[in-house]
C-alpha cells in the first residue's frame, strides 16, 4: 500500500513537471497560468506526500502492532512450552527417582535375604563340620583305646606264648 501510494505521487510529480516544461514560453500575462499550474502541481504533490506519509505511518503502526502481538504470542507459547517441559521433566525425574528407590530397596531386600540364607547355610555347614569333627575325634579316641587294649592283649598273649615257649609249658 505504501509503495503504491509513493509511486502514484512520483508519477504525478513527474507528469506535472513534464507538463510545465512542455509549455511554451509565455508572455507576462500567461505566466499567471503557469504559476497557477505550478502551484496546483505543488499542492497535488504535497497532498500526495502527506497521504504517503500518513499511509506509511499507519502501515508502520500496524506492522509494529502485529510484531508486538506476534512476540507476545511467541513469548506466551514459549513460556507454556517451557512450563510443560519443566513439568514433564520433573514428573519424569520423580518417576525415575521413585523407580530407582524401589529398585534399590528390592536389591537391598534381595541382598539381605541372600546374606541371611548364606549365613544360615554356613551355620548349618559349620555345625555339620563341627559335629562330624567331634564324632571323628570321639571315634579316633575310642579307636586308640580299642587299639591300645588290643595291642596290650596281644602283647600279653605274645609274652605268655614266648614265655611258654622257653619254659616248656606248651599250653
Amino acid at each position: 500500500m505504501t509503495f503504491t501510494t509513493f509511486r502514484t505521487a512520483l508519477i504525478a510529480t513527474l507528469g506535472a513537471a513534464a507538463f510545465t516544461l512542455s509549455l511554451p514560453a509565455a508572455h507576462a500575462e500567461e505566466q499567471g497560468a503557469v504559476n497557477r499550474a505550478w502551484t496546483d502541481t505543488r499542492q497535488a504533490t504535497d497532498k500526495a506526500w502527506d497521504k504517503t506519509k500518513s499511509g506509511s505511518e499507519k502501515a508502520w503502526d500496524k506492522t509494529k502492532e502485529g510484531t508486538t502481538n506476534a512476540w507476545e504470542k511467541t513469548k506466551s507459547g514459549s513460556e507454556k512450552a517451557w512450563d510443560k517441559t519443566k513439568e514433564d521433566t520433573t514428573n519424569a525425574w520423580d518417576k525415575t527417582k521413585s523407580g530407582s528407590e524401589k529398585a534399590w530397596d528390592k536389591t537391598k531386600e534381595g541382598t539381605d535375604n541372600a546374606w541371611d540364607k548364606t549365613k544360615h547355610g554356613t551355620e548349618k555347614a559349620w555345625d555339620k563340620t563341627k559335629e562330624g569333627t567331634s564324632d571323628a575325634a570321639k571315634s579316633t579316641k575310642n579307636w586308640g583305646k580299642r587299639t591300645g587294649k588290643a595291642i596290650g592283649k596281644w602283647g600279653d598273649k605274645a609274652g605268655k606264648d614266648i614265655s611258654n615257649t622257653f619254659s616248656g609249658d606248651g599250653k
